[in-house]
């Protein structure tokens, strides 16, 4: 039997389609490790409501606080800035750093009941937009610029859904998170993101959306606060966060530059804890 000779010009464009959509599937993951499988419920799907019945995930802090580095980010040009609790918590010296070997002191204020603290200084820079009351979504992309492994570095990552956050240990407490697929990473950059803690978690506007507060390098998975935290913690420490703050669009081509830019006007930057109680 003899099969018909296909014309060498569909030969040609298979070959490139096929040589495409390889590249394509390598720079949604470049460097990032492999996303776990989606949640039940669907992507483009909106967010629920936080649930007692959600997954949970427990993360141990030590009883001491110790020094250490992790991202902030401003919201104020006043001079407030949001960060991790776990970096800054038991810190009796902190500092944002302005340029290196320099630094700014900042003071720390802490909401009990979140993982989120706000941070002030003497002066204070250009702030990030707040989009804490847009309507998430599952498949929903994130950007987290900041500072991991103490360098300057960023990750992109999908919404997966929520999950409950157990902290044992130090500030002993359980609370709402979202939980989001790594699905890219600064050239390079490999293993732990930490550092990246306390970094805004922006949307595609450019807006903070929660804070990024601990991962799970294994399952390629970030944890960060839900808009309520932020919301909350800014409300019980008396912080106001400037309205007409403006962010810039970002994709995956160009998050990058962004994150650089922001770095260099200092609307986001490292925070270090100095001394300890």
């Amino acid at each position: 039997m003899h099969f018909p000779r296909l014309p060498d010009w569909l030969v040609y464009l298979a070959v490139v389609l096929a040589l495409l959509i390889a590249a394509v599937g390598r720079q949604e993951r470049a460097d990032a490790p492999p996303p776990p499988p989606p949640v039940a419920g669907g992507e483009g799907l909106p967010l629920g409501p936080a649930s007692p019945f959600d997954p949970q995930v427990v993360v141990d802090v030590p009883g001491k606080a110790e020094p250490g580095v992790g991202t902030a980010f401003s919201v104020s040009d006043a001079g407030v800035w949001i960060t991790a609790r776990h970096v800054v918590d038991g810190c009796t010296q902190t500092a944002i750093v302005v340029a290196e070997g320099r630094g700014v002191e900042a003071q720390v204020h802490i909401d009990p009941r979140g993982e989120a603290a706000i941070l002030t200084t003497e002066g204070g820079a250009p702030p990030l937009p707040l989009g804490l009351q847009q309507q998430l979504r599952r498949g929903d992309r994130a950007f987290h610029p900041g500072y991991p492994q103490g360098e300057p570095g960023e990750a992109t990552s999908r919404l997966l859904g929520r999950e409950n956050l157990e902290v044992r240990g130090r500030g002993a407490r359980t609370e709402p998170v979202l939980v989001w697929a790594e699905t890219g990473r600064t050239d390079g950059l490999e293993g732990t993101l930490a550092g990246l803690s306390g970094s805004p978690v922006l949307d595609r506007a450019g807006r903070v959306i929660g804070v990024t507060v601990a991962e799970s390098p294994r399952r390629g998975r970030i944890y960060t606060t839900s808009p309520e935290t932020v919301l909350e913690a800014l409300a019980a420490t008396h912080q106001r966060a400037d309205k007409f703050a403006v962010g810039e669009p970002i994709t995956t081509d160009n998050y990058g530059r962004v994150a650089d830019t922001l770095r260099r006007d200092l609307r986001v930057a490292q925070v270090i804890c100095l001394r300890t109680s």
